[in-house]
């Protein structure tokens, strides 16, 4: 696995079932790592708020023995015009790893191709590959298994599908999409899923029929970050796609209702069903710590 995490290209399925094994090591027992990476280092800059991402990346740092440093992008010099090469090669000379939560894919990668540490894509508007990492072991956790489960994803095409798709190409589950016309995911990764799944990647305009038989179904909020303007256009494209009992009604019966959070209840999610028997949101959420902290010791690490 190289140096960086920005998304899933590069990741083998040795790397990925190694994060996964490492993500139940370290759920199971944290405290057999707490000294894993003692006196690292690993700056946060954060362009777009969060409360999962930083609380989670600031716990797991301390959980493993480091530390972490919170930057702002206007506190850093590159709210007053330093270049991003310039940034990544001043930061290499003080810091074991960086993760950035920013708007541009080309923002990060630019910054892991000018770093000599570790770069993590926290989330940019591409792309949320640490998400999926968590999601994928979620689900493992919760179902026993990866190979052959039906991911249901009903909703926006937004950076979270996305990666979805990219992880499509690692591992052999089914993903079948719905989203509405128009507000499907970016074009090149959605054709690269569907030629080269082998046939497990689907898209139907109807949630009803990607939801059929699965084994999850996946949502994520109508309107992300910078997207304000456009929500009352969304919200009337999307108000079919809502996750309700009676769409979930459609899934198997063993079926997990997943969210990524921040959930805008009574648009993509009822409250029933968030609360409900099938939702494992919050150990979702939870989750992301564990397998963040798996990552960070493939890559910032000894062992």
């Amino acid at each position: 696995m190289k140096k960086d995490f920005l998304s899933f290209e590069g990741v083998t399925s040795d790397d990925f079932n190694e994060l996964i094994d490492r993500t139940f090591e370290i759920k199971k027992n944290p405290e057999n790592w707490r000294t894993s990476l003692e006196g690292k280092t690993l700056g946060l800059i954060f362009q777009k708020s969060s409360t999962r991402t930083r609380i989670s990346f600031e716990v797991g740092m301390y959980q493993l023995g480091g530390i972490s440093l919170y930057f702002r992008g206007t506190e850093l010099q590159l709210g007053r015009g330093e270049t991003v090469a310039d940034t990544a090669r001043v930061i290499s000379r003080y810091l074991d790893g960086v993760m950035i939560r920013t708007f541009a894919q080309s923002e990060v990668e630019e910054l892991a191709s000018h770093a000599a540490i570790p770069v993590i894509n926290g989330l940019t508007d591409l792309l949320h590959p640490c998400q999926i990492l968590a999601d994928l072991f979620t689900i493992k956790e919760a179902l026993g298994r990866i190979e052959g489960v039906k991911v249901a994803y009903v909703g926006d095409g937004n950076n979270v599908l996305n990666s979805w798709l990219e992880a499509s190409l690692l591992l052999p589950f089914e993903l079948s999409v719905a989203v509405p016309i128009g507000y499907e995911p970016e074009e090149t990764m959605l054709q690269n899923a569907i030629q080269g799944g082998a046939g497990r990647v689907n898209m139907k305009n109807s949630p009803g029929e990607a939801v059929q038989g699965a084994d999850v179904i996946y949502t994520d909020v109508w309107v992300s970050m910078g997207q304000e303007e456009e929500r009352a256009k969304k919200l009337e494209a999307l108000r079919g796609y809502q996750i309700n009992a009676q769409l979930c009604g459609q899934a198997s019966p063993e079926h997990i209702v997943m969210h990524c959070l921040p959930a805008h209840r009574g648009e993509e999610i009822t409250d029933e069903i968030m609360d409900g028997p099938h939702s494992v949101v919050f150990t979702q959420a939870e989750n992301r710590l564990h397998a963040q902290k798996a990552l960070l010791v493939k890559l910032l690490g000894r062992r």
